[in-house]
C-alpha cells in the first residue's frame, strides 16, 4: 500500500509543483509569456501591494521556489507553505471577485494549487523524495501547520494594507433658497 501512496504523491506533486512552479517563471524569468520582474514589479503595484519588491519576491519565492520543492520534495513543509500563501494571496487580490470558473479568472486553478500544497504539507512527500532520498526529516505536519498559518498572517496584513483608502463623503453645500 506504501507504494502506491508514494507514487499517488509524486504524480501529485511534480504536476502540481512543476506547474506553480513554471507559473513563477513568468514571473521570473518572463519565460512562457510571463512579463518577468519588471512586470511582477508593476503587478504588485496595480495590486496596492506595498512595498511592491518585497510582494514581488514574496509571489517569486512561494510560486517558483514552493513549487519546486513541492515537485521534488525537498523542504517540502516550507514549499508546500510557500505555495498555500502565494495561492491563498492570488485568489483573495486577483481571483475571488470573479467567481468560481477558471474561463473567467475565478478561484477554480489557484483553489486546487492552494489544496494541493495543503495536503501535500499534511501528509509529507511520501518516500519517493529529496526529503526521503537525502533522510531529511522535518516535523512535517507540525512545520507546515506553522508555516502557513504565519504565511496567512502575513498576507492578511498585505491585504489589509493594500486595501484603498477610504474616501471622505463630500460635505454638501447648502442650496440657495
Amino acid at each position: 500500500m506504501a507504494i502506491f501512496l508514494s507514487t499517488g504523491l509524486l504524480i501529485l506533486r511534480l504536476v502540481a509543483g512543476l506547474t506553480l512552479a513554471a507559473h513563477g517563471a513568468q514571473k521570473l524569468f518572463g519565460w512562457f509569456g510571463g512579463g518577468g520582474i519588471s512586470g511582477t514589479l508593476q503587478m504588485q503595484g496595480r495590486l496596492g501591494l506595498k512595498p511592491a519588491p518585497l510582494w514581488a519576491g514574496m509571489v517569486i519565492l512561494g510560486e517558483f521556489g514552493g513549487g519546486l520543492s513541492v515537485a521534488f520534495g525537498l523542504l517540502t513543509p516550507l514549499g508546500a507553505a510557500g505555495m498555500f500563501a502565494a495561492m491563498f494571496m492570488a485568489i483573495a487580490k486577483s481571483h475571488w471577485k470573479n467567481g468560481f470558473w477558471n474561463g473567467k479568472r475565478g478561484i477554480e486553478f489557484p483553489l486546487q494549487l492552494l489544496t494541493v500544497g495543503v495536503a501535500v504539507g499534511i501528509m509529507g512527500p511520501g518516500n519517493y523524495s529529496l526529503d526521503a532520498l537525502f533522510g531529511i526529516a522535518l516535523p512535517q505536519t507540525l512545520l507546515f501547520v506553522i508555516l502557513a498559518v504565519a504565511a496567512l498572517l502575513v498576507d492578511v496584513i498585505g491585504l489589509l494594507i493594500s486595501r484603498p483608502a477610504a474616501v471622505a463623503p463630500s460635505e454638501a453645500k447648502p442650496t440657495a433658497p
